[in-house]
């Protein structure tokens, strides 16, 4: 999305460049009787508008996410709420002979809020009413507008943009999560699997940690994929996470010559974590149990 602007892609049009972006344009539209219904990886379904522009060179693709919707529907009622409390405020201050009432004021502190409300302060249709002298609001009144083509009317829409014409809007999606799925392999290998920093000052070293970690990538991207197809749908970051709750511990025991017995082993899976195992098909108590006395 960030290299989505106008310019470049009227630039990869001229190269011939092939594109599918996420559309950065701030108007959303959805015509459910003219979408496509499909079920991404997690069985949630998804609609899906095609939309070829007028002049056939560029298609768009709307696309619905009922759990999308529900939690833009919430984020936008969290902000709506608090832009009115903080509209309600200033108008119940204006009664207080304390507070600031000067109308260029008032409209500067208005704004402010309008650039904290994530685009809700769009929807308002705000009236300071002046006094006999015109410098002094009296009264604060505010209605909300009908929204139309936006984040409230539209929850949970975002737009694909793309000059592939001919693709069905499954392939467009489908081929769109293949590059959101690249992206987290990218942000993987930079984070998790150590790509970055470099701190090697010889070429021989440096192309040693880089294949070492490309060699890491490509173990992730094999144990996903067995994953997925026991129907375990997880990023590298989150199979970590789950799997990071096993660990090798040591117990320590007295024995009565003076001598201690320790014993080493992992602790027991749980969950989702032996969910995981199974899939793959390895131990659940990996490296054993060793004892020795000391």
């Amino acid at each position: 999305r960030g290299i989505a602007t106008e310019v470049n892609l009227v630039w990869l049009r001229q190269q011939r460049y092939r594109y599918l972006v996420v559309s950065r344009e701030r108007k959303r539209r959805f015509d459910p009787e003219r979408a496509v219904s499909i079920q991404n990886a997690s069985g949630e379904t998804l609609q899906l508008e095609k939309v070829l522009c007028e002049d056939g060179k560029e298609v768009r693709l709307y696309c619905h996410s009922e759990r999308r919707a529900k939690k833009e529907e919430a984020i936008n009622e969290r902000f709506v709420k608090r832009f009115e409390a903080a509209l309600d405020k200033i108008a119940a201050g204006l009664s207080n002979p304390r507070t600031t009432k000067r109308i260029d004021r008032l409209w500067e502190r208005i704004g402010r809020l309008k650039e904290k409300s994530r685009g809700v302060g769009q929807y308002y249709d705000i009236e300071l009413i002046p006094d006999t002298n015109g410098e002094k609001a009296v009264a604060l009144r505010y209605t909300r507008k009908v929204a139309h083509n936006g984040p409230i009317s539209h929850p949970g829409v975002y737009c694909l943009r793309s000059s592939e014409t001919d693709w069905d809007e499954e392939t467009l999606w489908r081929s769109y999560i293949t590059l959101t799925d690249l992206e987290a392999v990218f942000r993987s290998l930079k984070s998790e699997l150590g790509m970055r920093p470099v701190f090697h000052h010889k070429e021989e070293r440096a192309d040693g940690h880089l294949f070492i970690t490309v060699l890491a990538c490509q173990f992730a991207q094999i144990l996903r994929r067995r994953l997925a197809d026991q129907g375990i749908h997880a990023s590298w970051r989150s199979l970590r996470q789950q799997l990071s709750g096993q660990v090798r511990v040591t117990a320590v025991f007295q024995q009565p010559g003076g001598q201690s017995l320790h014993v080493r082993k992992a602790t027991r899976p749980e969950g989702q974590h032996l969910k995981i195992c199974r899939a793959l098909g390895i131990d659940t108590q990996p490296g054993g149990a060793h004892k020795y006395i000391h």
